[in-house]
């Protein structure tokens, strides 16, 4: 019944995503789980999208609002590394804090 659903992704897309992930790793399901999760949601996205995209003017800056606020783009690597230095100062650091911060100043200019 699953795969009567409009929002059913095609099974050469989940063996790609079956492919893609660590699948050694206990977490595999929940990797899949999430993959399934965000191509839903940006069919779902796209759906509303193309709803909005009435023909007018308004309708389509409507429709580029709401993907650009439901699908900003991620955090630039200056953004990122200044969030990592923050939490260093809390004494809050992941195993990758120091890698990021790297990462960054390797691409500044001499």
């Amino acid at each position: 019944m699953a795969d009567k659903h409009p929002i059913t992704p095609p099974p050469e897309l989940v063996e790609q995503w079956y492919d893609a992930i660590d699948n050694q790793s206990t977490a595999w399901k929940q990797q899949l789980a999430t993959r399934a999760a965000q191509w839903g949601a940006d069919q779902e996205l796209e759906a509303c999208c193309e709803w909005l995209n009435g023909g007018s003017k308004i309708d389509y800056d409507t429709a580029a609002l709401l993907r650009a606020h439901r699908r900003p783009n991620p955090p630039s690597l200056k953004e990122q590394a200044l969030d990592v230095l923050k939490d260093l100062i809390k004494g809050i650091e992941t195993a990758d804090s120091w890698h990021v911060i790297q990462s960054a100043l390797e691409q500044l200019d001499d």
